[in-house]
Order: C-alpha cells, then sequence, then structure tokens
C-alpha cells in the first residue's frame, strides 16, 4: 500500500484534494445558507448556537472573505467559518473566490506535509505499533497543551458561560461582508 501512496504524483494529488476542499467546504456553506431558513427547529438549530459557530459567524461578520481564505490553514475552524459564511448570507461573488484560494493552499498543504506525516506515521506503525502509538499520544497531549494554554494567555477568552469568545472580535456583527 505504502508503494501506491508513495508513487502517486503530486499534481493529480493536489487536484484529487482541491476537489474534496471544494465540495466539502462548498456544501458547508450551502448547509449555512439552507439553514438560515430553519434555524429554529432541531439539530440545527442547536448546532448552530454553539459557540464555534456564533464565533466564527462575529469573525466572518467582522473581516468578511479574507477570514474564509484564511480558515483553510487551521484546524477545527474551517468548517465553522464556511457555514458562519453561508449563515450570514455571504453572497457567491465573494464566497467563491475565497473558497478557491483558501481551498488550493489547502489541497497543496495536505498532498505535500499532511499526507508525508501520515506515510511516516503508518511506516512507523508497520514497524512499530506501540512507538506509533506512543507518538499520537504525544501529538494529542501536546495539541491539548497547546489549546488550554492560548485560552488562557492567548486571544481566546472565556466568557464565564463555558464558551470562548475572541477577545479581539467587536460585539457589532451586523456589519457582514455583504
Amino acid at each position: 500500500m505504502m508503494e501506491w501512496v508513495q508513487s502517486l504524483p503530486l499534481v493529480p494529488a493536489i487536484a484529487f484534494l482541491y476537489l474534496v476542499v471544494l465540495f466539502r467546504a462548498g456544501g458547508t456553506y450551502a448547509l449555512g445558507r439552507g439553514a438560515r431558513a430553519a434555524v429554529d427547529r432541531g439539530r440545527v438549530a442547536s448546532w448552530l448556537a454553539s459557540p464555534r459557530v456564533e464565533r466564527a459567524t462575529r469573525i466572518v461578520n467582522r473581516w468578511g472573505a479574507p477570514v474564509v481564505a484564511f480558515s483553510f490553514l487551521t484546524i477545527g475552524f474551517q468548517t465553522a467559518c464556511n457555514a458562519a459564511a453561508g449563515l450570514t448570507g455571504m453572497p457567491l461573488k465573494r464566497y467563491l473566490p475565497a473558497l478557491a484560494i483558501g481551498g488550493f493552499f489547502w489541497a497543496v498543504i495536505y498532498a505535500t506535509v499532511g499526507l508525508a506525516a501520515i506515510m511516516l506515521w503508518v511506516e512507523l506503525f508497520l514497524r512499530s505499533p506501540w512507538a506509533a502509538v506512543a507518538a499520537l499520544a504525544i501529538v494529542v497531549v501536546l495539541v491539548v497543551f497547546l489549546v488550554n494554554t492560548r485560552r488562557r494567555h492567548g486571544s481566546l477568552a472565556p466568557t464565564g458561560t463555558g464558551e470562548i469568545e475572541d477577545a479581539d472580535a467587536e460585539t457589532d456583527v451586523g456589519t457582514a461582508d455583504r
């Protein structure tokens, strides 16, 4: 299996991942647009009211299309940001260029660094499953530590209600990039 992955040409890998991100992120945007009509119903309402989506909506309203493009360089914020763009009604003429640019950078990063990291971990797992699990555990602990440190000292501040809020964000969300 590793030989097949290693022999995958870079350009087709980028093209495949680009299509994946266009459909996934574009679909998330479309779901956000569709959810605007169904905001008061069931699971959709609870997801739209989640702290992550509310934070993404505030940031998208403040900064507009560049946030969508840059969200592809993050982990965990990307989906919420695309949903927020749909929820706030960001016009397609602004959303599609942001999706195209951000999605391209995402595809390049994942086709190079991301797939290489996955291949290295699989190779380590095939040689020593315990070492691979230990390496994964170290990465998880490091990520949890960094997230907690950022919450305490960075731009994310607790609101007292268990939610996380961007300390730099404006409270006025009526200034959407439309």
